[in-house]
């Protein structure tokens, strides 16, 4: 079902990407990682394969297959920020210590919904060249990909199954009442998506990566490091 790239020996680091991306994206934060790490594509993402219907259990259900059973921090940016806290409600089995995300968008407007209905109604666009689907891959996901494309009929497209889009509204306070983990929610300072007071509604004391944007993780995987650095002391 999923694609899975592990690696690494010692504590377990489980990091899910947001929507649109893969695996790939956590590279230079696994680099750096003392232990044992796994970075799946989340269902209807990469090399993975597709849900009939999306939701944050569903993804999270998918994930926890993957997960050995034992003591697991967990790092998820936007998307997977989310499919992170319901692993750590304890619902699919799974053992989290610390659920970090990253850059989740914790509010929504009826219109921004109504937007990615919309986005999850339309077929994926199919290009000429693979050239032309990554780029619009990366576009889509935010960062630049190398898996984030399929061979189809006709050409080329993002791997990324549309209806993923109609994921839903997280309910951020209920899935943290739920935590039986550490939860930190954190952001780049300049991240539009996550913006500090939004996150201070649901933590106290969220974690502000000065001068980073939405995908922190890519533009400064140091930041990223040193926070888990931080954490396991």
């Amino acid at each position: 079902m999923l694609h899975v790239e592990r690696g690494g020996n010692g504590p377990l680091l489980v990091l899910l990407h947001g929507l649109g991306a893969t695996g790939e994206v956590w590279q230079d934060v696994v680099a750096a990682w003392p232990g044992r790490w796994i970075a799946p594509d989340l269902p209807g993402h990469g090399r993975s394969g597709r849900l009939e219907r999306y939701t944050f259990g569903a993804l999270a259900a998918a994930v926890a297959e993957e997960i050995p059973n034992e003591p697991a921090t967990v790092v998820g940016h936007s998307l997977g920020g989310v499919v992170g806290l319901a692993l750590a409600s304890g619902w699919f089995g799974v053992e989290v210590t610390t659920a970090v995300g990253v850059g989740i968008k914790v509010q929504w407007s009826d219109e921004e919904l109504a937007k990615a209905a919309a986005l999850a109604g339309k077929p994926a666009k199919v290009f000429e060249t693979k050239d032309e689907a990554v780029e619009r891959a990366s576009k889509m996901a935010g960062v630049p990909l190398r898996h984030g494309v399929s061979e189809v009929d006709g050409g080329w497209a993002p791997a990324l199954d549309m209806r993923a889009f109609g994921v839903g509204r997280p309910d951020m306070a209920g899935l943290i009442m739920a935590s039986q983990a550490h939860v930190v929610l954190a952001a780049g300072e300049n991240d539009p998506m996550s913006p500090q007071e939004q996150l201070r509604e649901l933590v106290p004391e969220p974690v502000v990566f000065p001068g980073a944007g939405h995908n922190v993780h890519v533009e400064s995987p140091s930041s990223v490091t040193a926070l888990l650095a931080q954490l396991a002391t």
